[in-house]
């Protein structure tokens, strides 16, 4: 499969909630790279880059995210791969 990117804003009750950290690890146990960051309205952001169905997999886990998280809204913007990141990382 090709190797994609993914930028990705979560809604909804997603700070506080381990969302970041946990996000990380998806990732990283996925082999995606980018970064994840809270915003300052509430949201959290995140760019993932990687194959192509493992980038899909942290897509579809956004919209669940971690335990006590409740997320009411996945908006994703597919670009074009870049290469970028050597790891995934929370950024602040």
């Amino acid at each position: 499969m090709p190797n994609v990117r993914a930028h990705v804003f979560v809604s909804g009750h997603v700070q506080g909630v381990f969302f970041r950290d946990t996000t990380r690890r998806q990732a990283l146990a996925r082999g995606v790279t980018g970064w994840v960051r809270n915003l300052w309205d509430g949201r959290v952001e995140a760019v993932f880059e990687g194959d192509e169905q493992a980038v899909q997999e942290m897509v579809a886990w956004c919209h669940q995210g971690p335990p006590h998280a409740y997320v009411t809204d996945v908006q994703v913007s597919y670009e074009p791969y870049t290469g970028e990141f050597a790891t995934f990382r929370v950024t602040y």
